[in-house]
């Protein structure tokens, strides 16, 4: 009997690591499959090219995943990048200081994300219904705005401290990856190790059973939503830097690759489970898809109902898995 229970123990760990690399597994033969397929795939410039372009989606997807972790929903984070990267690019041509730009985006930012949370946490709100109209509502803003047309960061020494942040390279490496690498290194940080990690992964276990153990749901929700607008609006001064503008339409769709990127990378929609790593396991999957397809030179239009059958598998197979 013993022994019996000690192998179906150990049967259950192996099943419980499949799971926990799955995600990783996926990628690796999906990238062996590409390279097969077109060899420059594996190419030096190629692979760089590809982790540049991954770094918004994952920057963003970050932020997403703590949303996701306590069971909520986040479809204002490409609005969000793009009104963000037009006040950017507007302050940037005034002459305002690069520094104090950058500081400013991301708290206005964290507060845009903040509001949608507070209507969340303490107006009893749906997450889907709330981000929707904050998504709406500052698309709108945006091409209010910009009227329309794009707005160019100027020139000067603070057009060039952009310039680096979305364009530049240290090391024969982009800065953008860098920069994706840092989030992700704090990120993972605070999930695995401090109080507040505890409590977001807490609270998508079982909502009520935190609130009886004495935190504050709602306060925890407003920072999870400040948290995914900070980082959007991180995404977005990076995305205005690579273009040298802030396009009134940029971020559109974003949000729905975000979300892709969390569930590829195991995280449950329904809360409670999931990781950093796994995320940004997912934002390289379809990094390496749209890659991929354009290597193969699929139709741009063939590319999006790819990427819908992809989302839609990732949701079944989440479902699924933490059924």
């Amino acid at each position: 009997m013993k022994t019996s229970a000690v192998l179906n123990g150990a049967t259950i760990k192996k099943e419980n690591k499949l799971l926990k690399n799955k995600p990783l597994i996926g990628l690796i033969i999906f990238g062996v499959i590409v390279s097969i397929l077109n060899p420059r795939f594996l190419s030096t410039a190629n692979l760089l090219n590809i982790l540049r372009q991954t770094s918004i989606n994952a920057i963003i997807a970050a932020g997403m995943t703590f949303v996701i972790l306590t069971g909520g929903i986040d479809l204002s984070v490409g609005s969000i990048l793009a009104i963000c990267g037009a006040v950017s690019a507007s302050m940037l041509a005034g002459g305002v200081n690069g520094y104090i730009v950058l500081i400013v985006t991301i708290i206005l930012g964290t507060i845009l994300g903040a509001v949608s949370g507070s209507f969340i946490s303490y107006g009893k709100l749906q997450a889907f219904i709330t981000t929707l109209v904050a998504m709406t509502l500052l698309r709108g803003a945006t091409l209010v705005f910009t009227d329309g047309k794009p707005i160019s960061m100027g020139f000067g020494e603070n057009a060039e401290l952009f310039d680096t942040i979305g364009g530049g390279y240290l090391f024969g490496i982009p800065v953008p990856i860098y920069i994706m690498i840092a989030v992700f290194a704090v990120c993972n940080y605070v999930l695995k190790n401090t109080k507040f990690g505890r409590y977001v992964f807490a609270v998508g276990g079982n909502e009520e059973a935190t609130k009886l153990s004495g935190i504050n749901v709602e306060k925890l929700k407003v920072k999870v939503y400040a948290i995914s607008g900070g980082l959007a609006a991180l995404a977005g001064i990076i995305i205005t830097s690579r273009l040298g503008s802030a396009q009134p339409t940029a971020g559109t769709g974003y949000e729905l690759d975000a979300i892709a990127a969390v569930v590829l990378g195991g995280t449950s929609l329904s809360g409670g489970i999931g990781s950093i790593s796994g995320t940004i396991t997912g934002a390289l999957i379809i990094g390496v898809l749209g890659n991929a397809l354009n290597l193969l030179d699929v139709s741009s239009y063939y590319q999006m109902m790819i990427k819908a059958l992809v989302i839609l598998a990732a949701v079944l197979i989440d479902r699924k898995t933490h059924k």
